[in-house]
């Protein structure tokens, strides 16, 4: 008798125990659920996530546009006529020397002409302080009379000038300053403007 009655006063303990447990966990998640109802949730309809944007460590190109200046025919003479080149540049001089290279290329339509010899190529080109310093191999200055000395040395001041026309123009070729080109011994006086160039050397 006496076992039976322990029996239900440790029954009666562990039931009113696990009540306790129950009512202690149910406040628990009732609290919980107010908690997350009352938190502001961010609006993402699509349900992706969202990388946080990255700092773009790429710098803008900015496109310039200079010009390539070959030679036409004009009446008995001939005459300087520009061919503009689009270029994205990020560097400096990045556009001229682009410029350069087109020019160095020759040109590929139409009747324009180049009297720059080919294989000509451009060592150092350098735009400062509206100078610009060029420097070119040794091919610049072989083959060609009198007009075709005339006429590449105004395709270089030309184009060289083409993003600053009033700029001074240094030629070297080599590293050397050209003081006489060809055989014909056609003096330069350096720097070159495009001013100076139709003063003193009309092609």
């Amino acid at each position: 008798m006496k076992d039976q009655q322990g029996s239900n006063r440790i029954s009666s303990g562990v039931i009113a125990a696990v009540s306790a447990v129950v009512v202690a966990v149910g406040g628990g998640v009732a609290w919980f659920t107010t908690q997350s109802n009352n938190t502001p949730t961010a609006s993402n309809p699509s349900g992706r996530i969202e990388q946080p944007a990255q700092p773009s460590t790429r710098q803008p190109a900015n496109e310039q546009t200079p010009n390539v200046y070959w030679l036409r025919p004009k009446d008995k003479n001939v005459t300087l006529v520009p061919q503009p080149v689009k270029v994205a540049s990020v560097l400096p001089n990045q556009a001229l020397e682009a410029a350069f290279q087109s020019l160095l290329a020759g040109p590929t339509e139409g009747t324009d002409s180049t009297t720059i010899p080919k294989g000509t190529k451009l060592l150092g080109l350098k735009a400062e302080n509206n100078e610009v310093h060029v420097n070119l191999s040794e091919d610049f200055t072989s083959g060609g009379g009198s007009t075709s000395m005339m006429g590449r040395v105004g395709q270089v001041v030309y184009t060289a000038t083409t993003l600053n026309p009033k700029a001074k123009v240094y030629i070297d070729v080599n590293g050397k300053p050209l003081d006489v080109l060809g055989g014909e011994g056609i003096e330069l006086q350096q720097p070159l403007t495009r001013e100076q160039f139709q003063k003193d050397y009309p092609l």
